[in-house]
This record gives structure tokens, C-alpha cells and sequence, in this order.
């Protein structure tokens, strides 16, 4: 029960840092393109790969189990599940799997695109557009 609470808790702080990054580069940058998303999608694939390397149990630093669940699961994932996908097609890549690597960044782009379109579609109809 203790994880889901950190998970939680980290998911509430990642929600609350990228509505605040994505609000400072707005003001900064406009919104004539998406670089408040796009920044935290990099920031956050970075930052789970930060957190992934130091909780290596081969390295000097080990972060238990429950830290890694509330930095990684928690805050990365309520911050962007952009990294979660960044940080499995890395793993792919060190793993050989160069196709599925491949596969996985053109399926889950694809896909997705595809699944905002249909929503979007499906949510317009709902709501008389």
C-alpha cells in the first residue's frame, strides 16, 4: 500500500511540475508550436534516465525499490509517460533489438496520432461538432 501512496504522490508532483514548465516556456516561447511539451517530454526522458542509471543495483548509489517507484513511476510518469516510452526503447537499443526499438518509436508515434485523431473525432460527434 505504501508504494501506490508514493507513486501517488510522485504522480502529483510530476502533474504539478509539467503544468508549471510547460506554463514558463509558453510565456516564454508562445504557443505557435508545442515547445512546452516538447521540453517536458525531453527534460522528462532525461530525468528517467537519470533516475534508471542511479538506481542501477550495479552502480556505487543504489535507490531502493521504493525510491525508484515513487522518482520513476511517481514523478516521471505523472511528469510525462513519454519517458517511460523513451526509457523502454533505450532498453531495447542496448539490447540489440534495433528492429523492435525501431518498431516501438514508429508504432507508439503512429498509434497514437491515429487513437488522438479518433478520439478527437468521437469526442466532437458527443459533443454536436
Amino acid at each position: 500500500m505504501l508504494a501506490y501512496l508514493l507513486i501517488a504522490l510522485g504522480g502529483a508532483l510530476g502533474s504539478v511540475g509539467r503544468y508549471w514548465f510547460s506554463g514558463v516556456v509558453a510565456r516564454q516561447f508562445g504557443e505557435t508550436f508545442p515547445w512546452g511539451t516538447l521540453l517536458v517530454n525531453i527534460s522528462g526522458s532525461f530525468a528517467i534516465g537519470f533516475f534508471a542509471a542511479l538506481a542501477d543495483p550495479g552502480g556505487r548509489r543504489v535507490i531502493g525499490p521504493t525510491g525508484r517507484q515513487f522518482l520513476m513511476y511517481g514523478i516521471c510518469g505523472g511528469y510525462t509517460t513519454f519517458s517511460s516510452f523513451s526509457l523502454q526503447t533505450l532498453e531495447l537499443l542496448h539490447d540489440g533489438e534495433w528492429l523492435r526499438a525501431g518498431g516501438n518509436a514508429a508504432a507508439s508515434v503512429g498509434f497514437c496520432l491515429v487513437a488522438v485523431w479518433l478520439g478527437y473525432i468521437a469526442g466532437a460527434s458527443m459533443n454536436g461538432k
